[in-house]
Parts: structure tokens; C-alpha cells; sequence
């Protein structure tokens, strides 16, 4: 029986051109061989798994290779390449800082490194996990790769650069390799499989890639455990299954659920998906992962960001047009929001269920609206989400007079030698005829319709009763009414809504206070005790809290109290903002502490004859 071999050694790249995704420095690697512009010593960063050590041994095995190509790569036919190519070569040395990181290890290399190559021309030494070296493995090693011999090349890999002494970084060429593309993964398993013979659909290989996160030894490796696990038949659905993946239609029918506002469903699809042995976080960050998904689905400028399999995009885009944009951002910071109450929460099934309950509702907080003037957009609260803004109401017609109601005269209002002229003329006076509440925006047949200097519009205030006139109008009868009702008016608007004062709101704040301790809420009352209640504006109170913990329990009450201040004060305008100022901590924490000599000090300045005695007695403080 044949020997199995894993694919990330299979078919490990053996040349530049093989080399998945790191095309940049690939090119500069060819580039400087074929110029003979190489460098002493190289320094390859980056995530695992993208190639370091990999275009480490390939950039030793090309300098030492006898038949370059053109292109700057080895010929993997010549003795040195033979050699390299079956671990014989004496002029390649690796070395594993994670095992070997003493000073003694450095200098068993630094004394290698004097004794020339017995054949080729370089001598090559690649030190893998380099940041795993103690400090004075890094010193000792500084002279060597500052002035290394003309033959020696020096390569150094590491995942953490930054725990490399700046001395070090300043002797090296870096280079900094990047994760593998999505894309790029594919491409390379795809070809992996047509080389094997092994059927393997496109969503199957993406799932793969996806779950690696760019790096390409993890993705062989997981391709290698599937073909087993399916016998050399990968599909999407037995792939989810390895990898225990949530399929994409679960989040659909979450965002269904959420935009058709029905908690009970997304309360049911989250128990689907816990009896499928999935976790509460693996939900949210999948969850979070497709609404980023769709926000970047939004944007044609940024739609190529959207990393899913190419037959998966349409349903994105479409779904992704039904969805307001401030839904999906907000929708993103709670679900941030979730994610991280999520691990130290006891309860942790109920922190995603409240999760959903709140997305669900989320269309009916929020709504934009944009300002017509400026095209500036801002959030406002809505108790109704259905709820339309009124169009103003139509101009009356001009043949209808809207009067309240029959208010009794109290006082006969003085008429003018210009209203009497004119009633004397008239000899004829109005009377009221109530009609139907509908408005008569015609005159029925028989009817007198009366002319533009007979009958005036008065002013209106929108109530239900109706005067029409009938031949020429009473001005005086008229004027008397109106008057009487703007007063009556005024005098219920001053009874019934309060005038705004700061005053007015710390009662009100008092009481609030009063009434969380009746209902055994002591260490909210105890917080909103210890607040400062002030007046920012004409319609707005700010609340200052000592600090931002103290914030924290105060904001828990700002809504609540902000809607008894518009009840109270029959006014939606009103505003509460909380901020914070620590001063107020400090100018709170009581008498400074004396010492015994300050406190004599104070003493003497209170009572001079302690000061006198003092003097007559020469005491001294000590």
C-alpha cells in the first residue's frame, strides 16, 4: 500500500510562480536574483500558514541553483537543486528558534557560518519562529548578521514581528506577507481536486476557505479531513456539516423574521438552531457577518467586498435593496452589543433571545428622516411606526365661518364709529344657522350666496360648529364672539400647560426619586440622588453624573423621566442629555485629612492667645 502523503506537503510550491497569493513579493524576490541585487539577510512576517518558509526554501534552493531561467527561477534539474530537492544540501540550514533560543545555540551558528560552502556559492540559514529567541540570543547574534560573510544569507521568519528587537528589523530586508484571498483558496483547491480526480462543488471549496481565514495549510488540511469524510464526493450540504457551519438560509429567515417584526419566529428559529448543536455566539457572529455582508451589498463602491460564493450574490443584492441602511448599522451595534455580554453573562440563551426581541422591534425605534431644507438626516423616537405626519389641514372656503362653540358674553366689547357706520348701513343683521359638521364648499340652490364685501373669513380654529351667512353680516355679533373665545382660550392654555422652569423638573425629579424607593429601588434612587440637575437650554435638562459608572445607571432612567417631563409639560420637544463631570467627585469627598503640626498651625490662627502663649513660653511646634 502506497504511503499517504498530507496535500499541504504534496504539493507544497516548489517555485515562485507556484507560490498562492504573494505575488508582490515574489517578484521582488525573482527581480533581485536576476539583477544580483540579493540581500544579506530577509525577514518574512506575516499570519500563518501564507508561505513564509515555503519562499524561504525556495529563494535558497534558486541562488544556489547552477541553470537559473530567465525568469529567475530554479531548473530543478541540476545537482544543487537534485540535493535540495531531497534534503542533501549542505549549504541549506534550518533552524527552529521556538526549540533552539539560547545564546548557545546562536553561537553554535555564528561558528558554522565562518567555513565556506564546499560547493555553490551561498550558504543559506533559515531561522523559523526567529522571535522566539531570548534577548541575549538577539545580541549575540547582531555582530553576525550586521557583517556576515559574503557568502551567507541570512532568512528569518516569524508571525510576530513586533516582538523583534528594532536592532534586528534595521539589519533586515522585510517583507510582509498578507493573508491568502478567499478567491485565491478556491482557485488553488479547485486545481488541487482536478488533480485527484475528486468531485468537488465550487460552494463546498468556498465554505473551506472561509472557515481557514486566509491561510492555505489549513485549508489542505481540512480538505484532506472532508475527502475522507465524504469518500471524494464534496457537496455543500455534507461540507456544512463537517465544518459545523450555519447555512446561509438560516440567517435568511432570520432577517425575514426581522423585518416582518415577529419575535416568536426568530425566538423558534434560535431554538432550531441550538437542537442542531450550535452555540448562542456562533449565531451572533454569523448573524453579524451576513448584516455586514448585506451593508456592503448596499454600496456598489464596495461591493466587491462582499466575500460569498458568486451564485450567492444576486439573493444578497436583492435582499440587501429591502433593507434600510440605518436598520442594518444599528442592527450591527446590537448585535456587537450582544456579543459581548455574551461571554460573561449566566443566562447565556436569554442575552441572544433579548437580542432578537430588540431586532425585531428595532424598525419601530428608529426611523430616518431627512430635512428638507439642509438634507440633514436624524433619528427620532416613534410610539406608532405607522404612523404618517398629518398634511396641514385645507383653507377654509370663504363662504364658511368656523366657530367653537356658543360661549355666553360676559362683557359687551365697545364698537367703533367705523363697525356701527357700517352695521347703520347694512340694515340688516346675521343670523346663525347651524349646518352639518361637514364643510359647505358650495351653496345649495335657494340659498343666498353672500358677496366678498358682505361675508369675511374670520379666524378659524378648526372647531366643529358653522355659521353661514344670509344676506349681510352682523360685524359687531361677530367681533364680540371671537373675542370672548380667544380669551377662554388663552385662559385654558394657561391653566392647563405649566411653564417650563428648572424648578418645575427638580420637583419632578424629586418625586421620580421618591417613587423608585416606594418600589424598593434604592441603589437607582441612591445614584439619581447623587446627580445635578441643570438647565442647558430653553427645552433642554442636563443631568451630570460624577462618573462613568454613575452615568451608567443614571441613563437607565433618562428615557423614562424625559417622558413624564413631556407629559407633564405637554411638550414633545423637551430633551434630557446625561454627561459626566468628575470634578464633582472630587469636590465631594469631604474636609482634607491634617497632620498634627498643621493642625496646631490652624489653631494658632483661630485663637491668638495660644499664639501668645507660644511666644512667652519660646514653644516650639517640634
Amino acid at each position: 500500500m502506497e504511503n499517504f502523503v498530507v496535500s499541504a506537503l504534496k504539493y507544497r510550491p516548489q517555485t515562485f510562480d507556484t507560490v498562492v497569493g504573494q505575488s508582490p513579493i515574489t517578484t521582488t524576490l525573482k527581480n533581485a536574483i536576476r539583477n544580483n541585487q540579493l540581500a544579506h539577510a530577509f525577514l518574512f512576517c506575516g499570519p500563518r500558514g501564507v508561505g513564509k518558509t515555503t519562499c524561504a526554501r525556495i529563494l535558497a534552493k534558486t541562488i544556489n541553483c547552477e541553470n537559473r531561467t530567465e525568469e529567475g527561477e530554479a531548473c530543478n534539474q541540476c545537482a544543487s537543486c537534485q540535493s535540495f530537492n531531497h534534503g542533501q544540501s549542505f549549504n541549506i540550514h534550518e533552524l527552529d528558534a521556538a526549540s533552539n533560543n539560547s545564546v548557545e545555540d546562536i553561537r553554535t551558528l555564528t561558528e558554522q557560518v565562518r567555513f565556506a560552502p564546499q560547493a555553490g556559492k551561498y550558504k543559506v540559514y533559515i531561522i523559523d519562529e526567529v522571535h522566539m529567541l531570548s534577548a541575549s540570543a538577539f545580541n549575540a547574534f547582531l555582530k553576525t548578521l550586521e557583517e556576515p560573510p559574503s557568502y551567507a544569507v541570512f532568512i528569518l521568519a516569524t508571525t510576530e514581528k513586533h516582538k523583534i528587537l528594532p536592532t534586528i528589523l534595521s539589519r533586515c530586508q522585510i517583507f510582509d506577507f498578507r493573508r491568502i484571498t478567499i478567491q485565491d483558496t478556491v482557485d488553488h483547491l479547485q486545481e488541487i481536486c482536478d488533480k485527484e480526480a475528486i468531485k468537488a462543488d465550487p460552494d463546498a471549496l468556498h465554505l473551506i476557505a472561509q472557515k481557514t481565514e486566509g491561510c492555505m495549510r489549513d485549508s489542505l488540511s481540512t480538505l484532506d479531513k472532508i475527502i475522507s469524510f465524504t469518500n471524494g464526493d464534496l457537496t455543500y450540504k455534507n461540507t456544512l456539516e463537517h465544518l459545523n457551519i450555519l447555512d446561509y438560509d438560516f440567517y435568511f429567515r432570520a432577517l425575514d423574521a426581522l423585518e416582518r417584526q415577529d419575535a416568536g419566529a426568530g425566538l423558534l428559529l434560535f431554538d432550531e438552531i441550538l437542537h442542531k448543536g450550535f452555540e448562542g455566539d456562533d449565531f451572533l457572529d454569523g448573524l453579524a457577518g451576513f448584516i455586514r455582508d448585506l451593508l456592503v451589498a448596499q454600496d456598489p463602491q464596495v461591493v466587491h467586498l462582499l466575500e460569498v460564493p458568486d451564485n450567492m450574490k444576486p439573493r444578497y443584492e436583492k435582499a440587501a435593496k429591502g433593507c434600510d441602511a440605518a436598520f442594518l448599522v444599528s442592527a450591527l451595534s446590537l448585535l456587537n452589543e450582544a456579543g459581548i455580554q455574551y461571554k460573561t453573562a449566566r443566562n447565556k440563551r436569554l442575552v441572544v433571545e433579548m437580542c432578537l426581541i430588540r431586532l425585531s422591534y428595532l424598525q419601530q425605534a428608529v426611523q430616518l428622516i431627512a430635512d428638507e431644507r439642509t438634507g440633514a438626516v436624524s433619528k427620532k423616537k416613534l410610539t406608532d411606526p405607522l404612523t404618517k405626519p398629518q398634511p396641514l389641514r385645507p383653507p377654509l372656503p370663504r363662504a364658511t365661518l368656523r366657530i367653537e362653540e356658543e360661549v355666553p358674553v360676559k362683557a359687551k366689547p365697545e364698537i367703533t364709529e367705523s363697525l356701527a357706520s357700517a352695521v347703520s348701513a347694512s340694515g340688516e343683521r346675521l343670523a346663525p344657522t347651524p349646518l352639518t359638521p361637514q364643510v359647505a364648499t358650495a351653496a345649495t340652490p335657494g340659498s343666498s350666496v353672500p358677496s366678498k364685501e358682505t361675508a369675511r373669513p374670520a379666524r378659524s380654529s378648526g372647531k366643529t360648529d358653522i355659521f353661514q351667512t344670509s344676506g349681510k353680516l352682523d360685524l359687531g355679533n361677530i367681533r364680540q364672539k371671537l373675542e370672548v373665545r380667544e380669551h377662554a382660550e388663552a385662559a385654558q392654555a394657561s391653566e392647563e400647560v405649566p411653564p417650563f422652569s428648572i424648578q418645575t423638573v427638580d420637583t419632578l425629579w424629586k418625586a421620580h426619586i421618591e417613587a423608585l424607593k416606594a418600589a424598593s429601588q434604592l441603589q437607582i434612587a441612591t445614584h439619581l440622588e447623587m446627580a445635578v440637575l441643570s438647565a442647558g437650554g430653553p427645552l433642554e435638562v442636563v443631568i451630570t453624573c460624577r462618573s462613568p459608572l454613575h452615568k451608567t445607571f443614571v441613563d437607565d432612567e433618562k428615557l423614562l423621566f424625559a417622558e413624564k417631563l413631556k407629559e407633564h409639560f405637554h411638550n414633545p420637544a423637551i430633551q434630557v442629555l446625561v454627561q459626566v463631570d468628575e470634578s464633582l467627585q472630587k469636590r465631594d469627598r469631604g474636609p482634607k485629612v491634617l497632620t498634627q503640626r498643621q493642625q496646631l498651625e490652624e489653631m494658632l490662627k483661630q485663637y491668638p492667645l495660644i499664639q501668645e502663649l507660644k511666644q512667652n513660653l519660646k514653644l516650639d511646634l517640634g
